[in-house]
């Protein structure tokens, strides 16, 4: 097996770096903007009202102390936390197609880091197996970003397993600040759902889960050895047989199902990234989706 030298870990993080700036000066800069700067409000100050002030700004308890009307008004806040939630257990390195899942989700952590710096916004990243395995609290700046992709690519995890639950309570315990977290990981766990209602109730929460094709849908390859990266358990599957391919497309078809209804009743805004798609139209359909929802919200 090749061990990467530096020169080569550099170049390959610098490679990922340009073309995901590319993507961001293209297409997310002013889009992660609009849909995400400035969603939190600070008090500013109670004035008294002025022609054309909106009544539903009135601050009913300074009104009827002063006999006149006051309002309140709030500044909003120039900078977010952005904490990326990611999953680098065993079953991030697995990959049918040309790269990893793990790679797919370093590029997108990029794309969004990359975003979040180009607004001026700190960046953090929680990273975890069944335990936690990194955590970069959030700072500003490229050299920032740079780590976070190095530490998704080349970080040893101690585990293979995964743990969304503790996680997601660790993410809990250090967010002190109302914060934008993306989860990127397969979802490939149960047991999680009270402290990622709990982590909604308090930040903006997307979940992003990076699948690969081959595990959206059994492959027509005959007889395959299949090794779980987690347990190590292995299995024989004849995929050529196409009742045993229904039944696994049915099976993934009514997991994909529950996990969406699931985070729907959770209030997490949901979407799924398959080796085949490409990431960037996801993400800007995304985009379009949580536009759409904030203009019905106003």
């Amino acid at each position: 097996m090749h061990t990467q030298t530096t020169a080569e870990i550099i170049a390959r993080i610098r490679k990922i770096e340009i073309h995901t700036k590319t993507l961001v000066n293209d297409i997310f800069g002013g889009e992660y903007h609009s849909l995400f700067k400035g969603q939190g409000l600070e008090f500013a100050e109670v004035r008294e009202y002025q022609a054309g002030d909106s009544y539903r700004d009135i601050d009913w308890n300074v009104s009827a102390r002063f006999g006149t009307p006051f309002i309140k008004k709030f500044c909003e806040t120039r900078e977010l936390n952005v904490l990326f939630v990611l999953d680098i257990s065993g079953s991030q390195n697995f990959g049918t197609r040309s790269m990893l899942k793990k790679e797919r989700l370093a590029e997108i952590a990029a794309v969004l880091s990359f975003s979040a710096l180009s607004n001026n916004d700190k960046v953090g990243m929680v990273m975890f197996s069944d335990q936690l395995e990194k955590y970069l609290s959030p700072r500003k700046g490229r050299n920032h970003t740079l780590q976070i992709l190095r530490d998704i690519l080349y970080l040893e995890p101690k585990s293979q397993r995964t743990s969304l639950k503790s996680a997601f309570e660790y993410a809990n315990r250090i967010l002190k600040k109302k914060s934008i977290v993306f989860i990127l990981s397969d979802f490939m766990d149960a047991g999680y759902d009270k402290p990622l209602q709990i982590l909604a109730q308090k930040h903006d929460v997307i979940a992003m889960q990076i699948l690969d094709d081959a595990e959206v849908r059994l492959p027509n390859a005959g007889i395959l050895r299949i090794i779980d990266p987690e347990s190590g358990e292995t299995m024989y599957l004849n995929s050529s047989n196409p009742l045993i391919r229904r039944q696994y497309d049915r099976m993934v078809m009514a997991e994909q199902e529950q996990l969406q209804s699931r985070l729907k009743h959770l209030k997490v805004d949901f979407l799924s990234i398959k080796s085949s798609d490409s990431y960037s139209q996801v993400l800007r359909g995304f985009f379009a989706k949580r536009r759409k929802a904030l203009r019905n919200r106003r």
